[in-house]
Parts: C-alpha cells; sequence; structure tokens
C-alpha cells in the first residue's frame, strides 16, 4: 500500500502545475482506475493532494508543501546551489540544472536560463528520470559503486521506456566514458537535436547525491566544446560538494 501511495504521489508531482485527471494517474502507475480514485480521495482528505472541481484534475495539496517546508532544512541545497547555476549559465551560455537523486531516480529541483537564445526544453523542475537515463542520472549512476550498478541494471529495463541506446551494454559504454573523463554526455538520446552534460554532486559520506547539468541545442556541444564546458561542470560541482561538506560541519 505505502509502496502505491509513494508512486501516485510522484506521479502527480509529473504533472504538475496542470494536474492529472483520474484516468492520467491509473494509466501512468499501471493501477485500476477505481484504485487510483480510492487513493486520491484518501490522501485528499489527509490534504496530501488536491482536486480542481472545475477541472477535476488532481494536484500535489498543501500538507505536502508543510511537510516540504520542513524537510527542506535537512534535504534542500537549492540555495547553496544557486550561486554556481548562474554561473555556469552565464559562462556557458547554455541552461543550467540541479538535479537530486532520488531512489532508482533522479528529480529536477532547480534551474538557470542561459541567454543562448536557442533553447532545449527537455528538463523543468519536477521532472523525473530513471538512473543512467539523460545526463545527470548518468553522472550519478557513474560514479555509484559497481556492486550498485549491477544491481541497479540487473533489475531495471530502460530499453521499454526508452528504446536500444539504453541497453545495459549502452549504458555501460557510457558509464565507462563519464569515469574517464569525469563529466556525463547525452548525445541527444531522450530527445532528437537535445544535448546535455551533467556531473554530479557528493554529500558529506562521498555519495553521488546530487548532478548539475547544462543541456542546449546539439551545434552548441561540438567535440572541440565539450572538453571546455566539461571543465566547467566539473569545477561548478565540486565547489557545490565543497559548500555542502561546510554546511554539514
Amino acid at each position: 500500500m505505502v509502496g502505491r501511495v509513494g508512486a501516485l504521489l510522484r506521479t502527480v508531482s509529473s504533472y504538475e502545475p496542470d494536474g492529472a485527471t483520474t484516468s492520467d494517474l491509473a494509466r501512468a502507475t499501471d493501477l485500476a482506475r477505481p484504485t487510483v480514485h480510492r487513493l486520491l480521495g484518501s490522501l485528499a482528505e489527509e490534504g496530501l493532494v488536491d482536486r480542481d472541481p472545475k477541472s477535476g484534475r488532481w494536484s500535489l495539496g498543501p500538507e505536502l508543501y508543510l511537510l516540504g517546508s520542513v524537510a527542506a532544512t535537512r534535504y534542500d541545497i537549492t540555495d547553496l546551489a544557486g550561486d554556481v547555476l548562474r554561473d555556469l549559465a552565464r559562462e556557458t551560455g547554455e541552461s543550467a540544472f540541479l538535479t537530486a537523486r532520488r531512489g532508482d531516480e533522479t528529480v529536477c529541483v532547480a534551474s538557470e536560463e542561459g541567454s543562448f537564445p536557442l533553447r532545449s526544453h527537455v528538463l523543468h523542475i519536477g521532472i523525473r528520470f530513471p538512473l543512467g537515463v539523460a545526463s545527470a542520472g548518468l553522472a550519478i549512476l557513474s560514479h555509484m559503486s559497481d556492486k550498485d550498478i549491477d544491481e541497479y541494471l540487473s533489475r531495471v529495463d530502460l530499453t521499454a521506456a526508452w528504446g536500444d541506446a539504453h541497453s545495459r551494454a549502452a549504458v555501460e559504454k557510457r558509464i565507462a566514458a563519464t569515469r574517464l573523463t569525469g563529466y556525463s554526455v547525452n548525445p541527444a538520446l531522450v530527445v532528437e537535436g537535445s544535448w546535455g552534460m551533467g556531473a554530479a554532486v557528493f554529500d558529506h559520506r562521498g555519495a553521488p547525491t546530487w548532478a548539475l547539468s547544462l543541456t542546449g541545442v546539439e551545434s552548441r556541444f561540438r567535440a572541440d566544446r565539450t572538453p571546455h564546458v566539461g571543465a566547467l561542470l566539473l569545477s561548478g560541482a565540486h565547489r557545490l560538494t565543497q559548500l555542502l561538506r561546510h554546511r554539514t560541519r
């Protein structure tokens, strides 16, 4: 039951800010519509979800905001990441993002628009991807232990939703490349023409818990430019990691 409620709440969040119908949520969670309707009703009574009386669409509720505000004192690092994101966007012209790991997924939690007029719109705050999909999730996965990577790739099938470019062999090849340079590259594997690069940010235990990433159109990620962009990403990730370590002391 708890697992289904958690999955339902995460799915509701992925439809923000417009909200989702009960049918949308049933399809996305692979749960029966009556089950979803019953769970949503119970969550609404607790203020964890809210339903628009006109459209009938469900959104996250006020109680989640209050709970999140309390949890933010421990988990929110956007205050520390703000200057790093702004510097990355200014120095590269690309849009910069902060992504957090949540179990087997990543969720985008902060962003800063770049100055270059052509932008990729793949990432936005709240969007989720499995580990190994998109540059942030690849950067985080690449810095996990070999044992954890093997366990993860053994239990998930990324090809079902993301195609053969996300087969285990293909992901392992990109992991090896990421470990060699320190930063990840997503060559338009999520959306055609949209490239991304990422670098892991580590918590006080040395675990890859977040990632910084830059996204843009393909022409902005030429082979002669990616090393420079990668160096800026790694510098930003190291800076944010150090800020986090000082805060936890």
